[in-house]
């Protein structure tokens, strides 16, 4: 799955072009490497976000295209 769309998917990011943008800002990296929006994205990746001065770094732990609202947080785990 594109990593823009499993931001949205997952809630982590609540809209596909905010997280587009911040993908294209640099503000996203995977495994440690900055990442674009298409890059897909796996289980046991590494996800690190920069909200401002904030980083939020999870885990991947399942790829879904749809999920409710109330399973969002078992797409990952914080680190």
């Amino acid at each position: 799955m594109r990593l823009d769309k499993f931001l949205k998917v997952s809630r982590l990011i609540k809209r596909r072009t905010v997280a587009n943008e911040a993908c294209d800002a640099g503000r996203v990296l995977v495994n440690g490497n900055p990442a674009k929006a298409s890059v897909k994205v796996k289980s046991g990746d590494i996800l690190e976000i920069q909200f401002g001065s904030k980083t939020v770094k999870v885990e991947v732990l399942d790829v879904k295209e749809t999920v409710k609202k109330e399973e969002a947080e078992s797409l990952y785990r914080y680190l």
